[in-house]
């Protein structure tokens, strides 16, 4: 495998940015002030995503939920070293 799915929780338009933290659901929430228009709130979490885990931004990409606040994220990289990295923001 090259990689990991991972489940977000997205807050676009939202004051301050931050990825971090366990929504009800068990995904990450992902804020970010981009709004949801021309798919830039969906580039903004794929930037957020790729910069907390130290990532380039082309290694992130919305698998499903392009249209939704619940999105499935592609996380291109070795599964081994992103995993310690994806519990340091779930926590």
């Amino acid at each position: 495998m090259d990689g990991l799915d991972l489940a977000v929780k997205v807050q676009p338009r939202a004051r301050r940015p931050a990825v971090g933290g366990l929504a009800p659901d068990g995904a990450l929430k992902v804020a970010v002030s981009d709004p949801p228009e021309d798919g830039r709130a969906n580039r903004a979490v794929c930037q957020a995503v790729a910069k907390a885990l130290g990532l380039a931004g082309s290694a992130v990409a919305v698998l499903h939920g392009a249209g939704a606040r619940q999105k499935t994220l592609r996380i291109h990289g070795d599964p081994a070293a992103l995993l310690p990295q994806l519990e340091k923001l779930l926590a």
